[in-house]
């Protein structure tokens, strides 16, 4: 089966992800092949706009192929897992700033490196069965593939929130936290699609959409502002155990889980995102902290937990969120210089 389909169609070019046993994990090949179409497709005039969406199953794209850099992991190969990185992130800074516009249909779970693949488009279009996550803390990573841009700019401090914990946003959830634009039950999105390939009118979407409900983040808004604006993961912590209501104690939980050193990391890297306020700064950000995850982080344990065991019990080196300390933030975030992370591509 092929991993991924490419096409033209009509006014629009069509990218479908086509790993729907493996959730549309993507794949170095996957990230070339779109990073390849988005280059061919954007000085055709006789291409309008550009369609992504997943082949039916429960998954636009679950995020990046991990048990593929455990292997490497295992095997002491970081430079393949760190060259992999710099392709996705350079193909994520190409849909963030593409000159057309590109719409996205992310249904049941989009999650990592979907995000990075479905949430830098123009138009993203999400319907009953979406749900949308940046739950790298969880596997001893950060929120990559420009993740944290799109954290940054939630409203209010929702970023450090749904970075940390890797909360699951349902569709109005995510349209409120600017993950996405457009609601439409996902019965009515193959005529849409019909239309924009018949078209490339992106003013169809807006005409189409309908109205995704209340948002339960926004209704949580008030409480999660006074805590996430804290600086450090500690004290964070530490506001959660005061506050002792249901929401507090559901989020302490929640934030026990995920690697200490990564919701640590996560939490500066978003501030320093949403100061720089650009993708390719935070996407440079990101880079600093994947590129030591192998070798200096926990993904392997959190791979190994989650992933490979499925013993769902990571061994961290850290107890707890007030355990982590500044020495090892600072060493993980750290610039990488002659190492890092640049848009263009020099090997």
């Amino acid at each position: 089966m092929t991993e991924i389909v490419i096409r033209r169609a009509g006014a629009a070019g069509r990218i479908t992800l086509n790993r729907p046993a493996a959730l549309n994990a993507l794949t170095p090949a996957m990230c070339s092949e779109i990073a390849r179409a988005l280059d061919a497709w954007a000085d055709e005039d006789d291409i309008g706009m550009v369609i992504v969406d997943a082949a039916p199953g429960r998954a636009f794209c679950a995020g990046g192929d991990i048990a593929m850099i455990y292997q490497a992991g295992l095997a002491r190969d970081h430079d393949g897992p760190r060259g992999f990185w710099r392709d996705e992130y350079r193909m994520n800074a190409r849909i963030a700033t593409y000159p057309k516009p590109i719409a996205s249909f992310l249904h049941g779970f989009t999650m990592g490196g979907g995000v990075g693949v479905g949430c830098h488009a123009s138009h993203r279009i999400v319907g009953e069965t979406s749900r949308i996550a940046m739950p790298e803390c969880g596997i001893g990573l950060i929120p990559d593939v420009g993740g944290s841009l799109l954290l940054a700019r939630a409203p209010g401090h929702l970023g450090e929130y749904l970075g940390t914990t890797g909360h699951r946003m349902n569709p109005a959830d995510a349209i409120h936290a600017g993950f996405a634009d457009y609601y439409l039950p996902e019965a009515a999105w193959p005529d849409l699609i019909a239309r924009l390939e018949r078209g490339a009118d992106w003013a169809a979407i807006e005409s189409a959409a309908t109205d995704p409900g209340d948002s339960a983040l926004a209704r949580r808004q008030d409480a999660i502002d006074p805590i996430f604006r804290h600086e450090t993961l500690a004290e964070i912590a530490g506001a959660l155990e005061r506050d002792g209501s249901d929401f507090a104690n559901e989020t302490l939980s929640a934030l026990r889980c995920v690697s200490p050193l990564s919701a640590a990391c996560a939490l500066v890297t978003i501030r320093k995102a949403r100061a720089a306020d650009d993708i390719e700064a935070a996407l440079e950000l990101e880079y600093r902290f994947t590129h030591r995850a192998l070798s200096d982080g926990e993904l392997m344990e959190g791979i190994r937990a989650q992933v490979i065991d499925k013993d769902r019990r990571p061994r961290w080196r850290h107890s707890g969120p007030a355990d982590v300390p500044d020495a090892e933030v600072a060493a993980m975030t750290a610039p990488l210089n002659a190492q890092g992370w640049t848009l263009e591509k020099t090997e």
